[in-house]
């Protein structure tokens, strides 16, 4: 009995830490937890659609070394304990090969908290976060494309002092992600020269940010770095010109501008700066977007837009594709993750990503875009 107990157990070790072998079923299988659901829905939608538009022509030209790519989701309402847990159930009835687009940094510091990942043996793809303590931490799981929250704000604080510009004030949301992006801001203002004459917050997966537009149009500062979403940056915006305020609004990556413009309004919008971490997906001077323009065209994905966060999910598809050609027939989860940390100056498209032991955030690129009067982003 002991015997077999031991052989039980370590079979089941072998299955989470290798993954399922390609050639048995002819079918990889790629999973998803993120947000379909609640604020951040269009987010984790856009991502998966991205990621999906990715896989399709792929599997229309039969597959990867032969296996088609089969991506499944599940729902966590930007719950952190409903993706660890929903994780774990997806590792075990699913068994995917990697992990990608999940959205939130509370929500990945979770899986690397409770070594969902590490226990797996499980690669991590194309999180929706550069949170620098995920960075930092270079977990060998996790594997970043687009570039970190604080080479966000660096670009914002050099860009507008430059000019300046040295009263800011920030919003935060009050969470891993939001603390976390305060620190790398109030030092990236301090570098540049800039003084913070404000901060306010507001609570995760809500959108009160009455307290915050009160305290930060008191200060009168001249930019407003907004560490939020989308849901709660547009909010902010309307209630902040509806008071009167009129400074910089400038909001990170993870605001989405056609989802402000449809919740508040083109007038109400209009001079919203963001910063972008993938090229314009208007841009057919970009070889990965012109790409993605192509693939949109002929599968035709449904419900979603070819925005910002869907570029960034077909991104992250595109380096798994690359990395799964890489690895050869038959994938293990380990050997999916060699060969993404052995990934140097891949050229995605006009957008290069490279891994190593040190550092697998994967991408540096960083743009400053505006929105114009019709709701239309400009450079």
């Amino acid at each position: 009995m002991k015997l077999i107990s031991f052989l039980c157990s370590t079979w089941t070790l072998l299955l989470l830490g290798l993954g399922p072998l390609t050639s048995a079923a002819g079918e990889i299988v790629i999973g998803q937890i993120a947000a379909f659901s609640g604020p951040l829905a269009p987010t984790g939608s856009h991502m998966r659609a991205g990621a999906q538009l990715c896989f399709d022509p792929v599997n229309a030209e039969g597959g990867v070394h032969g296996a088609t790519l089969r991506l499944i989701a599940k729902d966590d309402g930007y719950k952190s304990d409903e993706t660890v847990r929903l994780a774990r159930a997806m590792l075990k009835e699913s068994q995917p090969l990697a992990f990608i687009g999940f959205v939130g940094t509370g929500n990945v510091e979770a899986m690397l908290e409770q070594k969902v990942l590490s226990e797996a043996g499980i690669p991590l793809i194309a999180v929706r976060s550069g949170a620098a303590s995920l960075v930092r931490r270079n977990d060998p799981f996790l594997f970043i494309t687009r570039a970190s929250y604080a080479e966000e704000v660096e670009k914002i604080t050099e860009q507008y002092v430059t000019t300046g510009y040295t009263r800011f004030a920030i919003l935060f949301q009050n969470d891993a992600f939001g603390l976390d992006v305060l620190a790398s801001a109030e030092q990236a203002i301090t570098r540049a020269g800039g003084f913070l004459v404000a901060k306010g917050s507001y609570a995760k997966n809500t959108t009160e940010v009455e307290a915050a537009v009160k305290t930060i149009g008191a200060a009168k500062p001249q930019a407003v770095i907004m560490i939020a979403n989308t849901a709660a940056s547009a909010e902010f915006v309307k209630q902040s010109r509806a008071a009167g305020y009129f400074a910089q609004f400038v909001a990170l990556s993870v605001t989405d501008a056609a989802q402000v413009v449809s919740r508040i309004g083109a007038d109400k919008a209009e001079g919203l700066v963001l910063t972008q971490v993938v090229p314009d997906p208007n841009s057919r001077a970009v070889p990965l977007i012109r790409e993605v323009q192509d693939n949109f065209a002929k599968f035709a994905p449904k419900e979603v837009t070819a925005n910002h966060t869907f570029v960034e999910g077909y991104l992250g598809a595109k380096v798994l594709v690359e990395a799964l050609r890489r690895a050869g027939p038959n994938p293990t989860r380990k050997k999916l993750r060699d060969t993404l940390e052995a990934m140097k100056n891949y050229d995605a498209g006009g957008v290069f990503i490279t891994f190593s032991a040190n550092r697998h955030a994967g991408s540096r690129f960083v743009d400053i875009t505006i929105l114009n009067r019709a709701g239309k982003l400009l450079r």
